[in-house]
This record gives structure tokens, sequence and C-alpha cells, in this order.
């Protein structure tokens, strides 16, 4: 039993279906955080396919992405890119007393491999671009980043309180490390925050995406898809979209 049938986010806009409780949203007061959809991470040859992550099941993830930008325009919803990487020495990366430096499979990966040093999430490089098949427009926010959190040493925060945005919907890679993670840094910051299920993708086996979205689920926010974003939000595109 919910204390509350519809969780009031926003005090006007459509009501988005979702778990555990559908949730009301205004497009003024929220923004789509594509959440690293690079080369690195969604691209054959980037970063998680050299680091041996499955990326059987990206294709459709990047199909949902582009679905919920398409959405996200058509509603006049801020849309905020993140790019994860650090400058060509890496320097950002964290020195020999940040943990950053032993926990990224991208470093361990150039480590165990020194003849792809300096080709994996550096900025410039091939690894850390947008995938082709996401342009951004006038008006989208591409915004880097040196950790996992989307909150972490960026101006995303005060980004979003100048524009009166305290909604935020997720996409993007990966759905157990930097979605959930940057998810669960809003939640403390006072967010209301739905992650979409079909538009994300996990960092190793399928059931770190299916613990991610339990974790949101029950603890952090909400689980909704592009199907309740096209019909809250949308709907005269729904039929359009593949």
């Amino acid at each position: 039993m919910h204390d509350v049938d519809i969780v009031p986010a926003s005090d006007q806009g459509p009501v988005l279906q979702a778990r555990p409780e559908p949730i009301r949203l205004d497009a003024k007061e929220t923004a789509l955080i594509v959440i690293d959809m690079q080369n690195a991470y969604a691209s054959r040859g980037g970063y998680l396919d050299k680091a041996g992550f499955d990326l059987t099941g990206a294709r459709k993830a990047i199909v949902g992405v582009e679905r919920a930008v398409r959405i996200a325009r058509h509603a006049g919803m801020q849309i905020i890119f993140f790019q994860n990487g650090w400058d060509a020495q890496y320097t950002e990366a964290g020195g020999p007393k940040s943990p950053n430096r032993y926990k990224s499979n991208a470093l361990k990966t150039m480590r165990r491999q020194p003849a792809l040093q300096g080709t994996l999430l550096a900025k410039g490089g091939w690894d850390y671009e947008l995938i082709e098949e996401l342009k951004p427009q006038d008006g989208d926010i591409v915004m880097p980043k040196p950790r996992y959190s989307g909150f972490y040493n960026t101006p995303l925060n005060s980004c979003l309180r100048s524009r009166g945005i305290h909604n935020l919907v997720f996409c993007g890679i990966a759905t157990n490390v930097c979605v959930e993670s940057t998810l669960r840094d809003g939640f403390a910051l006072e967010y209301f925050s739905v992650v979409l299920s079909d538009a994300t993708y996990q960092a190793g086996p399928p059931e770190a995406h299916v613990g991610a979205l339990f974790n949101i689920e029950a603890f952090f926010g909400w689980v909704s898809d592009t199907g309740a974003l096209a019909q809250a939000f949308a709907p005269g595109l729904a039929s359009e979209l593949p």
C-alpha cells in the first residue's frame, strides 16, 4: 500500500505511468539526462568492448535513447548529454591516491594492453565522442564528467536549479554504474528521478540491469519506459516512433 496514488513531482503536467507509482511531471520542470552515449560505451571497438563487456543489447538501448530524445524534444524538455572521460594525459582521472585509478576499467585495460594507452575515454578521441546517431541540437547541453556520477565536479546541479528543473528522466549507459550513481546523487539532492528501462543498458550481465532497476524502484526513484513517456508527453508521435 503506497501513501499516494500519483506522485506529485509537479503541480501540473501529464501523468507518466511508472513503477512503483505513476508520477506527474511538467515538461518545463523536467530534463532528459542522456548518460554517456559515447563510442566508448555503445560502439564495437570502444572501451567497454575492448574491456571485455558484452554489447549484444546495446543497439536496442540506442534505439530507446533515440526515441526518448525525440519525445523530449517534442515536449520541450531540456536535454543534457553527458560525456565521461578525461584529458589526454589522464590527469583528471586521478593520481596514485585516487581509487578511480584502480577501479576504472578503462585505465585498467590500458595498463594491461599498453598499445591502447591514450585511446580510451580521452577527450578529443573517437572513443570519447558521442555516437553518430545522437547529435545534440541548439538548446541541448553537453556536459563532461570525470567520474561515474553526473553530479561530481560538474555544474549539473546549478544548471538544473537555474532553469527551475527538479525532475530528471534518465537514459543511457550503464544502468548499474553511471545511470544509477547519478540518479542516487540526485535523490540526495531532492530531485525526482525516473529511469527508462528500455533506453538503458548495463555494464555486465543482464542481472546487473535488473538489479539496478530494482534499487531505483525500491529506494531512489521510479522506473518507466519510452512507450509510457510517449503516451504522456507526445501521444501524437507514438505511432511514428521506431
